[in-house]
């Protein structure tokens, strides 16, 4: 991926989050446009990031999809063993300006297969923790936090690879019980719906 500044590890980075931010575009216009003008970005830089992405995920010489996030985002900053079931992985994690309190982290299979992609929490970053509908803002909480805050959560197909859904109940602030449903793109929380 191009960017700015072509062949910089910086560019690079910068191209990454205009990706992510193009798959949250359709849910909060203005919290992508005030982070893409953060990032010193054009609309057209986003749309260019993004063709450059699709081209190399589609190229037939694609790389696996975990050389790719190395040669985007460089080494990860941290590789954590995880377990899930009964099969061992890796969880590699990545700083990214834009969220300086979350990580991109790639769940990597033994085989070298990518398990999943999403913006977790940060390690030592303070999470939130949301105790009413009136705390779900969105990019404030990740798929695990929400999760975690209204249990039983229940998990949704998501429209798109990069997106999830959570189906929970949740108070408003009179105390009053809701059902509600959220909508994640690449882990973060972008919009809540009550549904009852």
């Amino acid at each position: 991926m191009g960017g700015n500044a072509p062949g910089t590890m910086g560019a690079m980075h910068v191209d990454f989050q205009l990706v992510l931010l193009r798959r949250m575009a359709d849910h909060n216009p203005d919290l992508v446009e005030d982070a893409r003008r953060e990032l010193g970005a054009s609309v057209k830089d986003m749309r260019e990031a993004n063709k450059r992405w699709q081209a190399m995920v589609r190229s037939p010489r694609a790389r696996s999809a975990a050389a790719r996030y190395r040669s985007v985002l460089g080494e990860p900053e941290s590789v954590l063993p995880r377990r899930l079931g009964d099969v061992d992985c890796e969880a590699r994690r990545w700083a990214l300006p834009l969220w300086p309190g979350l990580r991109f982290e790639v769940l990597v299979g033994p085989d070298g297969a990518v398990w999943n992609e999403w913006l977790v929490r940060a390690p030592g970053a303070v999470a939130p923790e949301p105790a009413t509908l009136d705390d779900l803002v969105p990019w404030s909480c990740t798929v695990d936090e929400v999760a975690r805050a209204f249990a039983p959560a229940r998990p949704l197909e998501g429209t798109a690879p990069t997106r999830w859904g959570l189906a929970f109940t949740a108070p408003d602030r009179d105390g009053v019980r809701h059902e509600v449903v959220a909508e994640f793109t690449w882990g973060l929380l972008q919009r809540t719906a009550v549904i009852s």
